[in-house]
């Protein structure tokens, strides 16, 4: 799952649609003249440990995506408040066939290393994260520019396998090309409406000269972006600490001077910190806190309700044979009463989920998700017609954050449902738990999520559903959803592009890949001394926008 960014400067072009999601402020004293309080000051927020080190095109996950989101700044950004994606970096985005793009930077911005961003960091960038050799987890993102296919190739047998994957044809994409200082070109295999709102996504961001002269990995643990703060140092599992960057020079320049994200083993732990004024913002309270609304109780005032475009979801580890019969995968989603679910483990804080896209999504279609219903009779018919299932079924879950409830409630109703043996198991922390996922070691179906990248239906299912997408991480793969979602990408129109997605999304329906279980309902808090703050469209807090 990734995040997407906050918003400033102009309209980009070919992006007039509107994602109605929650941007939220919040503003306990009624104004926000008094600058003096907030230009010197510190807050300390609630964050997970990264994955990985932080490479943009290398992090699919929002511990390192939060970090990286705050540390650069693409060509464009999504307002908070939902709107259409507007230019960041780029100055503009002209295209005549929605094929061939002209992006003209703005001149005056810079790395954190005070080197100025120009048009080949984001060209040299885009071309190091789409060369297969060098296993950028975002590689895919790139798959629409021309050329992608000859410098990125599949491993025949996967990760585990004896093969390797063949040397690409090149190193370099033939669809990119720098024109100027300030201006690169980029012509994709075929037209694509949606192309330019995709450029807000982290990997489409520059990278300074300084990444190319080391390893990724050392880059990504001292790391130099583009965005209103930069990198100050970082404790694994402890705090990462980042300070606002002078020489930015868009309009969403910090209002304060430093942020500390504190790291958290227990989501428990830090409510305690947010509750007592220790840490000053909490993305999403403990499921412990939503009885009887304890969590307003608590915070009062500094209570944040909003909605956001993200759905929770179990998936399905494909790769191992139990779990390769569509009829079981569909038996087990049938048996799961989400409502029930949402009613008395999330006491109405969360949404039955019945489609497989996110409804706060363009060119989402509502009710869509025929699997998703509640049906023990279909789901003991199919079980009884499937390859069936024997001994234990674990159902894994990252036990650092609140979902121990919800999982076991998922356990026992397939227990109760099909009479399996299934049990909700926890693993220690997001981390180690995404680090499995990623080395396709899950022997069971796996707590999933979904927020959005990028504000359009085809972010729920390139990434997630098509062969080799950067977040399909159950290796599910079918021929006929690849095509019609590559006749998406090339639809000369959002309308058509959508209406091939809603079909390649009744096959996936058929296929129930994963399972939709809820949409994300999302409690926030912040401390007495914050002033002002908004949240992004997905939910974080945009520090840029932070008042003492």
């Amino acid at each position: 799952m990734r995040v997407s960014k906050r918003a400033s400067g102009a309209l980009a072009v070919g992006a007039a649609f509107a994602l109605v999601a929650s941007g939220c402020s919040n503003d306990n004293s009624g104004g926000s003249d008094d600058a003096s309080a907030s230009k010197d000051g510190a807050i300390t927020i609630e964050g997970t440990q990264p994955e990985r080190p932080l490479v943009p095109a290398d992090t699919t996950e929002t511990g390192g995506g939060a970090i990286i989101d705050y540390l650069w700044t693409g060509l464009v950004e999504y307002p908070n408040n939902g709107g259409a994606p507007q230019n960041a970096v780029a100055e503009s985005i002209e295209t005549k066939d929605s094929k061939v793009f002209t992006i003209k930077l703005k001149q005056n911005t810079k790395f954190h290393d005070g080197t100025p961003v120009k048009a080949e960091n984001f060209v040299k960038a885009w071309n190091w994260a789409a060369y297969g050799p060098n296993g950028a987890q975002n590689a895919s993102f790139f798959a629409d520019i021309q050329g992608f296919d000859e410098v990125y190739t599949e491993d025949p047998d996967g990760p585990d396998g004896p093969k390797k994957a063949p040397e690409p044809k090149a190193k370099e994409m033939s669809g990119l090309k720098v024109i100027d200082d300030w201006t690169f070109e980029a012509t994709l295999a075929a037209p694509t409406a949606v192309w330019p709102t995709k450029l807000g996504y982290s990997a489409f961001v520059p990278l300074p000269d300084a990444f190319f002269t080391q390893k990724p990995e050392e880059f990504g643990k001292k790391p130099i972006g583009n965005g209103p703060v930069k990198f100050v140092s970082w404790q694994d599992d402890i705090e990462i600490k980042l300070t606002r960057f002078d020489d930015y020079s868009l309009r969403d320049r910090m209002k304060i001077k430093d942020v500390t994200v504190k790291i958290f083993q227990e989501d428990t732990a830090a409510y305690a910190e947010l509750v007592s004024g220790t840490i000053d913002f909490m993305q999403q309270v403990p499921v412990s806190s939503l009885a009887g609304d304890k969590w307003k109780a608590d915070l009062g005032d500094r209570a944040i309700a909003s909605i956001t475009p993200s759905t929770g979801i179990i998936a399905f580890p494909i790769y191992d044979k139990r779990f390769q019969d569509p009829k079981l995968r569909r038996a087990v989603s049938l048996s799961i009463d989400r409502k029930a679910i949402t009613d008395k483990i999330f006491f109405g804080n969360r949404t039955p989920a019945d489609s497989w896209a996110n409804p706060l999504t363009p060119g989402a279609e509502p009710g869509n998700c025929t699997a998703c219903q509640y049906n023990p009779d279909e789901a003991k018919k199919l079980f009884a017609e499937s390859s069936g299932f024997t001994g234990k079924m674990q159902l894994f879950y990252n036990g650092d954050a609140s979902h121990k409830e919800w999982m076991e409630a998922v356990a026992q109703q397939i227990k109760t449902t099909l009479n399996i043996d299934a049990v909700a198991t926890p693993m220690p922390t997001f981390a180690v738990f995404r680090q499995n996922i990623n080395a396709h070691k899950m022997t069971g179906p796996y707590r999933a999520g979904w927020q959005q990248d990028y504000p359009d239906v085809e972010n729920w299912i390139m990434p997630l559903y098509v062969t080799g997408g950067s977040s399909n991480d159950g290796l599910y793969s079918n021929p006929e959803v690849d095509a019609l979602a590559k006749e998406a990408l090339a639809a000369p129109s959002l309308d058509e592009s959508h209406k091939k997605f809603a079909e390649a999304v009744k096959k996936i329906d058929q296929d129930v890949p994963s399972i939709p279980v809820y949409f994300q309902g999302q409690q926030s808090g912040h401390s007495e001394k914050i002033k002002k703050m908004e949240l992004t469209n997905v939910g974080e807090i945009d520090i840029t926008s932070v008042e003492l």
